[in-house]
Order: C-alpha cells, then structure tokens, then sequence
C-alpha cells in the first residue's frame, strides 16, 4: 500500500458519497467501507468477521468488523453511515468493546470521517486513546498510520512500534516547539564558547533553522501537520474546515496583483507537483536550485534529478515525477508543502496563496 493507492481510494469513495451524501449504514459498508478493508489487506471471509459478538457486563453486542489472526480478534472496525457524524459515544463505544476483549486496535468511520485507536495497559491501568484522525480527502497524508493498521503490519508485530515512535515524535515535536528559543540559544552558547564569539549573530538564526527542520523531518514522517490524541478533548463530531467554499487544496501563483495561474486537486501531493512543474517549465526554477540534489538544510533531497536522495534510501519515495527529468519529493507534510511551495514562488520573484482544504 502507497500513497497513490490510498489517493485512488479517496477519489473512488469522494465520487460514492457525492452521488449517495445521505448513505446509510448498511450501503456506506458495502459501497465504500469494504474497499477500506481491503486497502489495508483484511478480506472477507478469510480474516474478517462481520457482527462480531462482544460482552459487555451481562449484555452482548455487535461489531461490524472483527479482523481476525488465528481466529482471534486483533482489530475491531466499527463503521457509522454517511449520514451519521462520528461522536464521542460512537467512539467510546468502540473503546469499550477493545478493552473487554483486549483488543488493541480500533477504527471508526463513516466513510468520510477515519478515527484510528490504540488500546494500551500502563502499569494496571487500561487506556483506549485516538492515535490518529483524518477526514477522506485527507487520508493519503496518514500512509505511516494506516501501514500500523495493515493486516501485514499487525501480523508482524510492527503496528506496536509504528504507533509508539508516532508517539515518540509528536512528543519531541512538541518539546521542540515549546522551548525552541531556549534551544537555540543553549546552540549558540556552545558554538560561540567553542569557537568565537564572532558567529554568535549567525549561529542564533541558523540554530532555530535547524529546530524548524527538526520539526519538518518529523511532520514529514509521520504524515501529518498534528495526529491528536483522544487526552487532547478533541472534538471528532465534525470535520474541521477553514470556512473556505472552495473545495480541495488550491494554489494560485501571483505576479504583483495579477494572479497567473490556479491549481487544485484534491490530493496535495498533486497540486504541489503542478506547481513545482509550472515554475520549471515558465520561470526556469532549475536554475534557482542547481546544482542537484536539492537540499535545503535537510538530510534529504527536494527535488532532485533521479527518485532518491544521497543520504536517505527511504527518501523520495512518494515521489512525482516533473518535466526536464526533475523528481519532487511529496513526502512531507501540508504545512511544508505549503512552505516551499511559496519559497519556490519566491525564487522565481512570485508569490503563492493558499485557498480550499490547506
């Protein structure tokens, strides 16, 4: 499973939902969810279980889908219609059924809203929180999630520590964040002592650069501007917006006061590409950025003239392919896109804006 894979399915199932937005249950299951199922390799019967009986007290309930390894529940999918907002209750529900049967996986959706829970014991304690959450259009940015949640991944014991160096991240992502003034002064205090006072007013600048792509190379990794956890009081029963009426992710390049050109698509990774292209062929970025590979501060490469970075195999590797025989590196998330997009903007002497879902 790769991006382009979980884009395919977010096109599929937006193009379902538009036709049927009032979809029940029973057709949300059979018209999208299962293709869901299998995007991430449980089928139906082989591995996955329909109404799967769990008790609750002395009373027994039904889970839409329990996905099954050695007949034993290890995952359980409770899915909602279109017409229903996912809830707390809808959520709490699902935790319930993964503690009474210690099950430490969870999805909940309703073809357009995706909740993806952990069940963990701490000490004595059990604890059922949102690992991650994405709308449709959004989910080809949680590729790293949704791996946690393959059929392969679970099997072979890597979900666990998926999910735990998320964690990981999106802790030191935060410490980062907090205390980056802080940080880059501690820098600059040992770069100045060990060399010379002198560079103190460029190590300051230089120092908060790389906390800022510190942060980036953790965005990038695990797909996501913020993957919010349920001791976070999210509020899951509706999709967040920017008030915006324009669908999907837009870009409009501008000269002055005069728009150029507008790109939208419903992927990021798409938009970004066109525009990326556009500079190269129009305004000669290739000359801003050579020689290749370009590396902006980071380990790994942008754009580079091959689909691989010198530093980094796992790099480019949600790569698009551009004119002039460039390759973009796609694998980052919104917030960064946006942010070279307008610095490549900026190269060619132009501006970018941002408009729709960003």
């Amino acid at each position: 499973m790769d991006e382009t894979e979980v884009a395919e399915y977010a096109r599929h199932s937006q193009t379902i939902i538009d036709d049927a937005p009032q979809m029940d249950e029973a057709n949300t299951k059979a018209a999208v969810l299962r293709d869901f199922l299998d995007l991430l390799g449980w089928e139906i019967p082989a591995n996955t279980k329909l109404e799967y009986s769990v008790k609750v007290g002395t009373r027994s309930y039904k889970v839409d889908y329990a996905l099954l390894l050695e007949g034993a529940p290890v995952a359980f999918f409770e899915a909602k219609g279109v017409d229903t907002a996912l809830s707390s209750n809808h959520r709490e529900q699902l935790g319930t059924y993964m503690k009474n049967e210690n099950v430490n996986w969870g999805i909940l959706s309703n073809g357009k809203q995706y909740q993806f829970l952990r069940r963990e014991v701490v000490d004595t304690n059990v604890k059922v929180q949102v690992l991650a959450e994405a709308d449709l259009k959004r989910l080809p940015e949680q590729i790293t999630i949704l791996r946690a949640f393959t059929k392969d991944a679970i099997q072979a014991g890597d979900s666990e520590k998926i999910a735990n160096r998320i964690e990981e991240l999106k802790a030191a992502r935060t410490s980062l964040e907090k205390n980056k003034d802080d940080l880059s002064t501690a820098i600059t205090e040992i770069l100045t002592e060990d060399v010379s006072d002198t560079i103190s007013t460029l190590a300051e600048p230089r120092a908060k650069e790389m906390i800022d792509d510190l942060v980036q190379e953790i965005d990038a990794e695990i797909n996501t501007d913020r993957t919010r956890s349920q001791s976070e009081e999210v509020d899951t029963s509706s999709v967040e917006t920017d008030g915006s009426d324009e669908q999907g992710y837009i870009v409009k390049i501008h000269n002055g006061g005069e728009t150029l050109t507008t790109f939208s698509d419903t992927v990021q990774s798409d938009v970004m590409a066109g525009v990326v292209n556009y500079l190269l062929e129009n305004y000669d970025l290739s000359s801003e950025i050579e020689p290749l590979p370009y590396i902006p501060g980071r380990k790994k490469a942008i754009i580079n003239d091959e689909p691989s970075s010198p530093h980094d195999e796992q790099a480019m590797r949600n790569h698009r392919e551009l004119s002039g025989g460039h390759y973009l590196d796609t694998h980052m998330s919104g917030k960064n896109k946006k942010r070279y997009l307008q610095r490549f903007a900026e190269m060619c002497g132009l501006d970018a804006s941002f408009a729709g879902e960003w």
